[in-house]
Parts: structure tokens; sequence; C-alpha cells
């Protein structure tokens, strides 16, 4: 599959979490792989938005017709790293009815009766349909670790676990995507202030934001954690640069696009006889 205009390098290949891989050394205000302005980007973003549509339409063309293919797009972050506006602008541009998207709050009190995978293995996916996580069963490796509700083993447990899930999800035929978007503590304290000053946007504030960002740090050391105990061949991670809206935005959709286009996703040729079925319509 050809890159868009802009392109130096396909984003799947240069974001993805690799051996080795350190958080603390990758800037977060750059585009790496693209060389036009954000105009540029935004425009592409446009015209590549029918590509990711069509695929997500095969794919679930080709669930009507027995197909079992799947996706998921897992999406972590900081508060305010543009997780909203990937659902928005990226997975709003195709067919909602073959959309599931799920967003992952803290937990019930049910939900905290069993094992942390207990309220998310509902929310995957099913044939045809590209899922969205808004937040995941990450929470119960990061918050957990940052605020030390969980010992080491049980952290251990939950990584062995995590991974056998995807590995199940990968089995079952769903194609696993899972995005942090990597944004600046600077830059989010100017998001934070911008939606203090913003009457359209106080809804998108919460107190917590600035309570949870005083652990910053911690959370760095607990996504480097994720990353080695959980990028697999399967289900690997890729880390997008996100001080810049358009250039997240972009390179997640073109992840996407790289993803279901390897699923060599076909048209279904329907159940009927097409020359009868022809005929038939000549003659109403």
């Amino acid at each position: 599959m050809s890159l868009p205009l802009g392109f130096t390098d396909q984003p799947s290949e240069l974001l993805r979490v690799e051996p080795g891989f350190s958080l603390a050394k990758q800037p977060t205000n750059v585009s790496p792989g693209y060389t036009g302005k954000k105009s540029d980007g935004v425009a592409t973003l446009t015209e590549r938005a029918p590509v990711l549509a069509q695929l997500q339409e095969q794919l679930f063309a080709e669930s009507r017709f027995g197909g079992k293919k799947s996706a998921l797009l897992i999406l972590q972050a900081m508060d305010t790293a543009g997780k909203g506006g990937i659902v928005g602008r990226v997975v709003g541009a195709v067919d909602p009815q073959g959309v599931k998207l799920t967003t992952f709050k803290a937990p019930t009190d049910e939900e905290k009766a069993h094992d942390f995978l207990w309220r998310v293995r509902p929310a995957a996916p099913g044939p045809g349909k590209l899922g969205v996580f808004d937040r995941s069963h990450y929470e119960d490796v990061l918050i957990h670790r940052v605020h030390g509700w969980a010992d080491e083993a049980e952290l251990e447990r939950r990584y062995s676990a995590i991974n056998d899930f995807e590995a199940e999800l990968a089995a079952s035929g769903t194609t696993v995507v899972k995005i942090m978007l990597n944004i600046s503590p600077e830059e989010q304290l100017e998001r934070l202030s911008a939606r203090l000053h913003d009457p359209t946007k106080y809804w998108k504030y919460s107190p917590t934001d600035l309570d949870e960002r005083a652990h910053w740090p911690a959370y760095m050391d607990a996504y480097q954690k994720v990353f080695e105990k959980t990028s697999t061949k399967t289900a690997p991670w890729y880390v997008v640069p996100a001080d810049k809206k358009w250039y997240a935005r972009m390179s997640v959709q073109e992840i996407l696009i790289k993803a279901l286009g390897g699923l060599n996703l076909q048209w279904p040729a329907g159940d009927f006889d097409l020359d009868k079925e022809r005929a038939r319509l000549d003659e109403a």
C-alpha cells in the first residue's frame, strides 16, 4: 500500500514499539516520517478518510457473508492527549453501524467483584466490527501501579492475563492496534488552561486531571513497563507524538489503514444468482 503525499515512512513502522524502546527518549512535539505542514496534514486526513471508510465497510460487508475478521483500536494516554479527537475525526469518518465504541470509566462495585478483564471481554468487537476502547484494561495496570493499589506479583499476573487475552482476540480474527498518544506535560498544561478559559470546554475538565498530573513521572514509568511487558507481535504498541493534534490523528489513521489493508478484505460476491436477479430487475 503506497504512502500518501508528504509521508517518507509508514507510521506503523516508524512508531511501533520495538525491543529497547525508551519512552523517556521520545519527543512529543514532532512529526516523524512526515514532511508537510499542519495544513497539509489536515488535508491528508480528509483525503484519506474515504480509504479507511471503504476498508471498514468491506470488513463489515464480509461479516454479513460469514467473515470472522474484526479490528480493535485501543487508545491510552494522559488526560487531554487527544483520544476524543481520534474517535471523532478518525473513527468518526467511517460508517457508525460498523463501529463498537466502549469508554471505560472507574469500575462499578459489581465490576470490582470480578477479575479486571470481566468487564472488558464483552466489549470486544464481533465479526465485521471496528472496536474502539477509549481507555481500556490497561488502566488496571497503569493506575494501580502508580497508586500502589496492586503489588508487583498482581501486576505481573495482569500483564500475563492481558497478553493471553489479546492473543485470544488475534486467534479469533481480531486485529489489535494499541495506541499511546504521547503528550508533554507542558502541552497538557496549555490544554487544561484552555478548558478553564472557554465555557464550551468546561465540560471536558475534571479536577482529577490535575490530581493525576502530579504523578506524571510515575505514569511514564508505568507506561514504560506496559510497553516492555505487553507489546507483542500479535498486539504491538504504537507511541504517537501528540503535541501536534493534526499529526497524531493523521498517523493513527494511517496505522489503521495499514492494519485493515493487511486483512485482504474483499467485497462479498453475494449468495444469489446475479444474472437471474438482473433479469428479474429488467422485468420489474
